[in-house]
């Protein structure tokens, strides 16, 4: 059952009901007139961001919650809020016809799908296109095109991005995906198709090992996302995971603005990112971005996208996939670049040009660490939800805490175990390990599980310290019983 029922939102205790800044009827120059009102497709710590910048634009904005998150502050804080469905997911936030009823009912100019959920559904991109209400990301050809892992790998490498060995496109049959394991050799890993997040991906290395591998990874992808469809990459030994941030107007312009380090993660999700990696140089960093720079333009890339990248023990780095939206360490490029990609996500989809988007070239100022604190057992990573009985977020020089929780609010267990992104940003990396370090201890939550404490053990190793890490750190971590 669809249910849409639209809050009047009251004033609320203690702040402004009147924007950070002017209303901006007209920006660029009086050239493009800036949505009046947007939709967030989404909730929990990203809608209450898009939130905090649609309000230094000037722009209203329409909360979309289920019932769970009837109490969450992304309600409270947006201009309006449509609440439609009941918990579960797919009776609510990816529930599509409800999303589009509530953009409709709150006459919206535009939608933003933050991350995750529908961020990078191609379908609800063409839905919006359909019913006249900008999709704030890429165009919905563009974003299928990137979410057929194999599909993008071809046009990267067309681009003359740099890829890894594999198959040819998708590997129908376990004998056609051994033939491909025998050319590329083993090492190799099946991963899906339509997949992300570590799901439908099995690291194979004997041809013993291949036909029970394989379908396991087919049956998993086809459970996850409706697609059992794999390809193959050969497999590269202890990597790193360096991904790089792009944005792109809709006039042909695209700017890298650096990379940040993944590989602090465990069974591909990641825990741990930083801004620049201690790996990459200046020349790098030019040579990889200008490449990239050129391959999105010449498939006509929009708005704000992530280029993820496996980096070989010879600092070699080869293209795994595109992610085509804003992603959850953004704030890392943010603090060492000053750029708000959201604001700059929007006022790309408003039709700004990319001068006047960034108002100035890109400047890369010290070194940013981010730390996602999840509601999980810190070790097991298993869900902790429940009720938040203290919560007390740092503070001081250099610190950021991106969150929608507080002391009282709920955890529900239907959704990412996510309470908060605590960043930090010092003058180099040592002092941005510090200052992380401090903000860990001083970050109070109590009544529910959390990684605070394995996060402050990880800033305390000596091999992290040193930036000796790739992709199963945790592990080898965990393994150790630090």
């Amino acid at each position: 059952m669809l249910i849409l029922i639209v809050d009047q939102k009251l004033p609320v205790e203690g702040r402004s009901i009147i924007s950070q800044q002017s209303s901006i009827n007209n920006f660029f120059n009086g050239q493009s007139p800036l949505f009046k009102k947007i939709l967030i497709a989404n909730r929990g710590e990203i809608a209450l961001r898009i939130i905090c910048a649609c309000k230094e634009l000037g722009v209203r904005t329409v909360a979309i919650y289920s019932e769970a998150d009837r109490h969450s502050l992304h309600v409270r804080f947006a201009d309006e809020a449509i609440c439609i469905g009941p918990p579960q997911l797919a009776q609510s936030y990816l529930n599509i016809p409800a999303v589009i009823s509530a953009a409709e009912i709150a006459n919206v100019d535009a939608v933003h799908p933050g991350y995750g959920l529908l961020a990078e559904n191609a379908n609800f991109a063409e839905v919006c296109e359909t019913s006249a209400i900008k999709f704030i990301g890429p165009r919905p050809e563009v974003t299928r095109l990137m979410g057929e892992k194999e599909k993008a790998r071809a046009a990267m490498k067309r681009a003359g991005v740099p890829i890894l060995p594999g198959s040819d496109g998708i590997v129908a049959s376990e004998d056609e995906a051994l033939e491909w394991a025998r050319q590329v050799g083993f090492p190799v890993i099946l991963k899906a198709s339509a997949g992300g997040g570590g799901r439908g991906m099995r690291i194979v290395r004997t041809a013993e090992d291949l036909p029970g591998l394989y379908k396991a990874a087919q049956s998993e992808a086809a459970g996850a996302f409706g697609n059992g469809d794999l390809y193959m990459e050969k497999y590269v030994e202890h990597p790193r995971h360096i991904e790089f941030q792009v944005l792109a107007d809709e006039h042909g312009s695209v700017i890298s603005l650096g990379e940040r380090e993944c590989s602090i993660q465990r069974r591909h999700q990641k825990l741990l990112e930083e801004s620049p990696s201690t790996q990459v140089t200046p020349e790098l960093r030019e040579r990889i971005g200008s490449v990239l720079c050129k391959s999105l333009a010449e498939i006509g890339y929009t708005n704000a996208g992530t280029i993820e990248f496996l980096m070989g023990r010879d600092r070699s780095l080869h293209f795994i996939e595109m992610n085509t939206r804003i992603q959850v360490e953004h704030p890392v490029t943010e603090m060492v670049t000053d750029v708000d990609l959201v604001k700059s996500q929007i006022m790309i989809a408003a039709g700004a040009r990319m001068d006047e988007v960034l108002m100035g070239p890109i400047v890369h100022r010290g070194h940013s660490i981010e730390c996602r604190i999840n509601a999980e057992h810190p070790e097991k990573f298993t869900p902790s939800a429940g009720k938040i009985t203290a919560f007390n977020p740092p503070g001081g020089t250099g610190v950021r805490v991106d969150t929608a929780l507080y002391a009282e609010g709920v955890i529900p267990p239907y959704y990412d175990s996510l309470i908060a992104k605590l960043v930090v940003r010092g003058k180099d990396r040592p002092e941005a390990i510090s200052r992380m370090s401090r903000a860990l201890e001083m970050f109070i939550v109590e009544g529910v599980h959390t990684t605070i404490p394995l996060h402050r053990k990880i800033l305390a190793d000596a091999d992290f310290r040193a930036g000796k890490f790739d992709t199963g750190f945790i592990e080898r971590f965990l393994a150790k019983g630090k």
